[in-house]
């Protein structure tokens, strides 16, 4: 993608007054490091009583030990003193929505950091290139009329990520002029194409033959949990994970971006190049995310900004503390969702709506934050 490594790092020889560490606000590696342990303890907690919460509770050590015993080796050492109901509900069913939450969680949430720090701009977020708007057509062909049928149960997931791939190209050759992208052109680009898909699908919807088409088509796109399986969750794993490291990977690229272009030139960065490899990988996650989930928003959009109030603007920080704690907030968001109006369920992303409304008032009423190191 690039003629050499060093065309996306900072150089070193690079002189001080456009150091990006000048620019980027950090905390004691002590702190980031105690700050890492308290998210994970978080998780594995927000993890277990997740799982345990529901019609059926079920006590937190018959959770992990229903769980552990379903790891090789492990099964013949664990005693079974769980009932066939209790193995069923844990195992089949909550472990299994619990971890996609964690997957959908983590994966929005660094998606939405890395957006941020690309487009310079602190209400970015996942879907802002439109490839939710993208997904949503092609499901909601799915769940309206049937169609790719000879999909079987990964119609759904498939479409979606095809609809989400499809939107990524449309605006990259909307946003592309004499071979050049610029951060407003892919902006604006995105947002054209976000507006011009949701109104196929509000069209889609319309013309659905009957009721329940129309009320699962307008709950998925506002996002749910409840289609999880173990079998559907390897694949989404593997592209978030391996789209982190590659994010990890380039933080030093990310940072300087934070300082504006024609430092992060001056850094030794190739901005167009890097714009291109960042917005790949947003898009993969998002649609990623979108094809198993729906649409759930304000995770990436909230997220990355409670992570930089605690670590700092540093993606070297902030991209692994946003994975942990959108996983937490999202396996939280979830819980509020199956159980506020038990035994109905809401939709994921009004609860996260919810939250996202009055975070932002009070983010605007807080005269000490700062985006990108700049007050």
């Amino acid at each position: 993608m690039t003629s050499g490594t060093s065309s996306f790092y900072p150089s070193k020889n690079s002189p001080s007054k456009h150091n990006s560490h000048a620019h980027i606000a950090g905390k004691s590696t002590m702190g980031f490091t105690t700050i890492l342990l308290l998210l994970v303890a978080g998780l594995v907690l927000s993890i277990t009583v997740a799982v345990m919460l529901g019609p059926v509770a079920v006590a937190p050590g018959t959770v992990w030990r229903i769980a552990l015993s379903h790891l090789p080796g492990l099964d013949q050492w664990i005693p079974v003193t769980w009932t066939r109901p209790e193995q069923y509900i844990v195992w089949e069913i909550r472990f299994p929505r619990v971890l996609l939450g964690v997957i959908v969680g983590g994966g929005l949430a660094v998606t939405g950091a890395a957006i941020q720090a690309l487009i310079r701009n602190s209400l970015a977020d996942p879907y802002i290139l439109g490839v939710s708007s993208g997904a949503s057509v092609t499901a909601t062909l799915v769940i309206v009329f049937g169609a790719f049928g000879i999909l079987g149960r990964f119609a759904l997931p498939l479409s979606a990520f095809l609809g989400s791939l499809a939107a990524m190209l449309m605006v990259f050759a909307l946003a592309r002029v004499a071979g050049r992208i610029s951060t407003t052109r892919l902006l604006l680009a995105g947002v054209a194409v976000s507006m011009m898909l949701s109104a196929v699908t509000s069209f889609i919807v319309t013309m659905a033959p009957n009721e329940k088409g129309i009320r699962d088509a307008m709950y998925w796109m506002m996002g749910s949990l409840a289609g999880a399986q173990w079998d559907t969750l390897l694949i989404p794993t593997l592209i978030i994970a391996g789209g982190t490291m590659i994010l990890l990977t380039q933080y030093r690229s990310l940072n300087a971006l934070l300082t504006g272009e024609e430092a992060a030139v001056t850094l030794g960065v190739n901005v167009q190049t890097f714009r291109m490899l960042i917005v790949i990988i947003a898009s993969l996650l998002t649609g990623t995310v979108v094809a198993v989930s729906g649409s759930i928003g304000f995770v990436g959009l909230m997220i990355p900004h409670i992570v930089r109030l605690m670590v700092g603007s540093d993606h070297r920080r902030v991209l692994p503390v946003s994975l942990l704690a959108g996983a937490i907030f999202v396996v939280w968001a979830d819980v509020c969702a199956r159980l506020v109006l038990a035994p109905q369920e809401l939709p994921i992303g009004i609860v996260t709506a919810v939250c996202g409304g009055p975070f932002f008032v009070w983010l605007l009423r807080r005269s000490s934050y700062s985006f990108g190191g700049e007050k």
